[in-house]
């Protein structure tokens, strides 16, 4: 026989201070209360027997009523209870007695077989004694009854008693074990809902986390070439002022066509970052409305929406710009060779948008560290995939005209190059030459197409 864990620990149960095998207080005022009824019923129903049979009152009495209280324990030892039962049948007492400890032993998780063995011994006796004392009745032998009357009165009796217990006890059961299996179910089902709860908490983090890196990026595609252009234009207008005003106009002119397209592009930027905040806006003020709180998982789906609608809603650099973007270059001083091999195709925007920013990124480069290099930008049309290079030969260690371009560097240009094409499941490599130069290289695929698998770099 199985027990609790407060039986067998005595820890205190839901209902109270646990005492023995009771796990509730008021599991042993009903477990008294049922033995005090139990032992006042032996105890009437010994003294009737110790009358018939002439046995001495007292104790004969005193054994009813030991008899009676051992239901007391009936939910430590229900198999006790049923035995002694069975063994004060004889004397037509204990029948309530064997009924509860009938309905005990059918909620405990005994094996079934040992119920019906203490069903069958509790019905078998019950019957017996009814039989017994129906043959003994004055008043039925005198009627004419057929043979079979007082036998069936008997075990219709017996069944009558022994049945609706162990049935209740076994319902009991079923219902608890059904209540055990709902609650273990619960509860993994609030470990499983724990465990998502934490991985869309990571999900988010991982969404707001790629957000910043992408604004971070563009911020610094924006920024770095812009103000590197502007900063080496004015460092050529300082140089030739005094002898060229001409040119120094002409440049002053660079510089603040390069600051009108700069600040036209951190506006875009900026705009898109307001449009990002419209949703985070709305979805606070419903809080403080008394809506639902956002849980983890739409959370972390409402920041993958705003990604890419960031994405979309600023319309990227395209390949056809790049030229552009080396005459920007050359009329910094800067000597570029561009060259485009293959014919050009309808890639996607954000692989047009990458290529565009790693020759951005790698020219910007070239400004900062290798002043007064030529480069080399190649451009190569593929199927499924474009291929960009950008070479530039040792630096000279100044700027245009000799006046050195003193440009700060925080390390991330690299970084933002490799994060991007890498994204779009390309491959890059960056490096120095052998002769001092520096090479960028980088092989996108396109998505909408069917990409052949890519190489790094392009041939020399």
């Amino acid at each position: 026989m199985s027990e609790s864990g407060a039986e067998r620990t005595g820890e205190a149960g839901p209902g109270g201070a646990a005492l023995w095998w009771w796990e509730r207080r008021r599991s042993v005022l009903l477990d008294g209360a049922l033995a005090l009824a139990s032992a006042i019923e032996c105890v009437v129903q010994s003294v009737v027997f110790a009358g018939r049979t002439g046995l001495p009152v007292v104790p004969t009495a005193l054994f009813g009523g030991l008899a009676g209280s051992v239901l007391l324990v009936r939910r430590r030892w229900p198999l006790a209870v049923i035995l002694v039962s069975i063994a004060v049948l004889p004397a037509q007492m204990g029948m309530g007695m064997a009924a509860v400890g009938l309905y005990t032993l059918a909620t405990t998780e005994v094996p079934r077989r040992i119920i019906g063995v203490m069903a069958s011994m509790v019905c078998v006796g019950t019957a017996l004694v009814t039989f017994l004392l129906i043959e003994q009745d004055a008043g039925l032998r005198e009627q004419p009854i057929p043979m079979w009357f007082k036998p069936f009165v008997a075990a219709l009796f017996a069944v009558a008693t022994t049945l609706p217990p162990v049935l209740l006890g076994m319902y009991v059961r079923a219902r608890r074990r059904l209540v055990e299996s709902l609650r273990d179910r619960a509860d993994g089902l609030e470990r499983e809902l724990g465990l998502l709860a934490e991985r869309a908490e990571e999900r988010a983090e991982w969404a707001r986390g790629e957000e910043r890196r992408r604004i971070a990026r563009e911020m610094h595609d924006v920024v770095a070439h812009r103000v590197s252009l502007m900063v080496v234009h004015a460092a050529a207008l300082q140089a030739v002022a005094p002898k060229d005003p001409d040119k120094a106009a002409k440049n002053a002119g660079l510089v603040a066509d390069m600051g009108r397209q700069a600040l036209t592009e951190l506006r875009t930027m900026l705009g898109v970052l307001r449009a990002e905040e419209k949703p985070r806006e709305a979805a606070g003020a419903a809080g403080a409305a008394g809506g639902e709180p956002e849980s983890a998982a739409d959370a972390a789906a409402r920041l993958a929406e705003i990604a890419a609608a960031g994405r979309r809603g600023a319309r990227g650099p395209r390949l056809s710009e790049v030229a552009s973007l080396v005459d920007q270059s050359r009329a910094a001083g800067m000597a570029v060779e561009l060259s485009v091999e293959g014919e050009p195709r309808g890639y996607a925007a954000q692989v047009e948008s990458t290529a565009y920013r790693v020759v951005q990124e790698a020219l910007t480069n070239v400004h900062k560290h290798a002043a007064g290099a030529a480069a080399r930008v190649r451009l190569a049309h593929r199927d499924g995939e474009v291929a960009v290079q950008v070479l530039n030969e040792a630096p000279l260690g100044a700027g245009p005209h000799g006046a050195p371009a003193a440009l700060p560097s925080g390390g991330n240009g690299l970084l933002g190059m490799r994060e991007r094409v890498t994204a779009l499941g390309g491959g890059f490599v960056s490096g120095p030459l052998d002769g001092g130069g520096f090479r960028v290289s980088a092989v996108i695929p396109d998505r909408d197409r069917s990409p052949a698998a890519p190489g790094v770099g392009l041939a020399s």
